[in-house]
């Protein structure tokens, strides 16, 4: 089962790597560093609210203490010192919340402060990587195009090496049916194969044919000669006429035939 496991990942993980574009792997992790630089700001955009709320609270507070304290004075100057110490009595836990207010105000704007340079840095690591993510997708197309340019050149690629081995089959039953068509060319010439239409003869036979087919219309003008003149004469001049009609068309020369 362990064997087993390890394949299938193995396979996977090949089956992965064809498929990954580094160019999408790099936008999506760009993508997900705006996510995150968002979220950042989104929490200093809240820091930044809840100190501004304390701050209003703490002007109401403060307000409200400066109130009372001059409600304590007026109190004092009408002599109801009951109402000036309940005044002050008030104040004094007023002013409790408001060093408890004023804590929380600190605390908070040294949080606002601590995301707020985390986001500038967040940022500043954000631009360096859409840079650097830009650089290396135009390097990687420009290499992905110079290899495929290669590959076109040298036919190494998939689709010229297609095209190569077509051509290649195209050349080879050319070349087959070229020299088929000339074996069957001696063939017929030298008189191994028959032709059965009688349209294809060796020379010798078409230059023995031809003489023949020139003696025996002379023959025939001879004879119907003969029979007109009639007689003995006329079966004289019969055989005189084959005999200068086969003196006639002797060949001078013998024929040269091409061996192809």
């Amino acid at each position: 089962m362990k064997r087993m496991g390890m394949i299938f990942r193995a396979k996977a993980n090949k089956a992965l790597d064809r498929a990954e574009d580094p160019r999408e792997t790099l936008d999506y992790s760009y993508q997900k560093q705006l996510e995150l630089l968002q979220k950042v700001r989104r929490g200093v955009a809240d820091v930044a609210t809840s100190r501004k709320r304390l701050e209003l609270q703490l002007s109401g507070l403060q307000q409200q203490s400066a109130k009372l304290e001059d409600q304590s004075r007026k109190a004092l100057a009408l002599g109801r010192e009951d109402l000036a110490r309940e005044a002050l009595t008030r104040r004094a836990a007023l002013q409790q919340q408001v060093t408890d207010l004023e804590t929380q105000h600190q605390t908070l704007q040294g949080e606002e402060e601590k995301l707020t340079l985390a986001s500038q840095r967040l940022q500043a690591k954000v631009d360096a990587f859409r840079t650097k993510k830009e650089t290396i997708k135009a390097t990687y197309t420009a290499a992905q195009a110079q290899t495929k340019i290669g590959e076109a050149f040298s036919g190494i690629s998939e689709e010229m090496g297609d095209v190569g081995l077509a051509i290649q089959r195209a050349e080879d039953k050319t070349a087959q049916m070229q020299a088929r068509a000339g074996a069957i060319d001696e063939l017929l010439a030298s008189g191994a194969l028959d032709d059965p239409s009688g349209l294809a003869k060796d020379d010798i036979s078409a230059e023995l044919d031809r003489l023949s087919g020139g003696s025996d219309v002379e023959l025939e003008l001879q004879r119907m000669k003969a029979e007109l003149a009639g007689g003995s004469s006329g079966q004289q001049a019969i055989e005189g006429g084959k005999s200068g009609a086969a003196k006639q068309h002797e060949p001078q020369d013998k024929p040269r035939f091409d061996k192809n």
